[in-house]
This record gives C-alpha cells, structure tokens and sequence, in this order.
C-alpha cells in the first residue's frame, strides 16, 4: 500500500471523544476514542475544549492536540480500518 494513502488529509472533532477522519484514498469515517480519556497523555480529553482542538500534525500525519503538537499524537493508518 501506497504511504501516501495512510496519509490523513481533514479531521473533525465530533461530540462523545469521538473524530471524524478522511485519508488521502477517499477512505473516512469516525473513530471513537473515548475509551482512552484520561488515561495517561490523554488525561488533558477531560477537557471537551482540549479534545475540540484535534488537528493534524503536518510532519507526522497524525491526529494531535494541544500547544506542543508532538506532546498528544494519535496514529491511524488503514490497519485500523475505520
């Protein structure tokens, strides 16, 4: 598989800890991430407005928040199909 597909190109933070994604490919969908808030470098998701600030990191391609874009990184790639 090309990289350049894995690549996520939109995200959009949704309501119950849960994102909106869209790979390069076309591929997209929610992925439900609640399961994780509070835990460890997600204890910052208590925070709805922290969660709501879901963006991608344009070095990494992945899912990350807050200030220090490399502190909350989160990995999709197609091997964890939508």
């Amino acid at each position: 598989m090309d990289l350049n597909e894995e690549k996520i190109i939109a995200c959009k933070p949704l309501p119950n800890y849960r994102v909106w994604i869209r790979f390069a490919d076309g591929l997209e969908g929610e992925v439900n991430l609640n399961h994780l808030v509070g835990k460890g470098i997600f204890e910052a998701w208590k925070s709805v407005e922290f969660f709501n600030q879901v963006r991608i990191d344009p070095i990494s391609d992945t899912l990350t928040w807050g200030e220090d874009i490399y502190r909350f990184r989160f990995n999709l790639t197609h091997e964890n199909r939508i």
